[in-house]
């Protein structure tokens, strides 16, 4: 196969999952990198991870920089924009992760149309659907909704993920092309780490069995494994029916407990690190007060989401993988890298 994917965010623990399956399904991909001093190091991790690397390349581009992005679409035939700002610690400054994400769409969006690609499969997030909402909500979230920003607890986090799918949207809709976009909306990613880096969601699972938790916050977490949402993207770019749609995903809703009692279970000699003790609410926001994590998430505090994944188990065909696999998954990779 010799059609060209523009990757960007090829180093980051999405997007390497993507490149794995790209490369392995014998596209050629072309990952963006901010700085070309990370490409060697890139290519051994896919190529640790079976990949044939002699299809890969390399670009530099930057969310906030004009330069590149023309050059990068050349020869390309699909566009997967993964790279996008991801934090558990919001910024002071708000228009810190806002200003990438949107201008980081933007420019993505605008070079792949005057390249004429095929379709752009955009990734965005559940934060894009399922905040501002009431919090007495009990019906699953689905692709009609969007996140309300004059909404009560919407985290900067949240806010750019949103403005950048909206943007998208209407950039799309200009053209006349929103049959050619998807995008795929996460909810917590979790699954095997590529490398020695934890990014940002593996990190919650760290801290569990590390012991730098006391206790479990009564904070749930909707689960998507990184290999289903990998696939999504790769399935979404070729689809006939994917145009012109969002897909969000979450397989299952975990509060934190449930997550360390899996853990415990599954690790035995971690154990004694991972936290027994459940954290009351008021504890957690006292607590809070000296963890700028935690104060980032305590929007989240007892507020129970779920997300009506039907639209993407279609396009893949098949269920999703279980929450408790991907916890595992994502465990036994920190112990194999030295993390815990």
């Amino acid at each position: 196969m010799t059609d060209r994917v523009l990757l960007t965010g090829i180093s980051g623990f999405l997007g390497g999952h993507v490149a794995l399956q790209l490369l392995n399904a014998g596209y050629i991909v072309r990952g963006s990198v901010r700085n070309l001093s990370r490409a060697d190091k890139v290519k051994a991790t896919l190529a640790k991870a079976g990949a044939d690397v002699s299809r890969l390349e390399f670009v530099a581009l930057d969310l906030e920089k004009d330069e590149g992005w023309d050059a990068a679409m050349e020869g390309v035939r699909f566009v997967q924009h993964t790279a996008s700002p991801f934090v558990l610690q919001m910024p002071e400054d708000k228009n810190d992760l806002i200003r990438p994400a949107v201008e980081g769409t933007e420019r993505a969006l605008n070079a792949a149309l005057a390249a004429n690609v095929e379709r752009i499969v955009l990734t965005s997030s559940m934060a894009a659907i399922a905040y501002g909402h009431e919090k007495s909500r009990t019906a699953p979230f689905t692709a009609n909704d969007w996140t309300n920003l004059e909404g009560r607890d919407v985290t900067p986090y949240t806010e750019s993920k949103t403005r950048a799918e909206r943007r998208a949207w209407e950039i799309m809709r200009a053209a006349g092309r929103e049959k050619d976009l998807a995008t795929i909306n996460p909810s917590g990613i979790f699954g095997p780490l590529l490398d020695e880096d934890p990014g940002t969601s593996a990190t919650l699972v760290q801290r569990l069995m590390n012991g730098s938790v006391p206790a479990s916050p009564r904070i749930p977490l909707v689960v998507i494994d990184v290999r289903d949402v990998a696939q999504a993207h790769v399935a979404a770019m070729t689809s006939p029916n994917a145009g012109g749609h969002r897909f969000p995903m979450g397989e299952s809703t975990m509060f934190f407990g449930e997550v360390a009692a899996l853990l415990r279970n599954a690790f035995p000699a971690y154990a004694n690190k991972i936290p027994q003790r459940r954290l009351p609410d008021w504890a957690v926001r006292v607590y809070a007060l000296f963890d700028r994590d935690l104060r980032s998430n305590l929007g989240e505090l007892g507020v129970l989401k779920r997300l009506d994944s039907s639209a993407a188990m279609r396009l893949l065909d098949r269920k999703l993988t279980p929450a408790d696999a991907s916890f595992i998954a994502t465990g036994e990779s920190l112990i194999a890298h030295g993390l815990v």
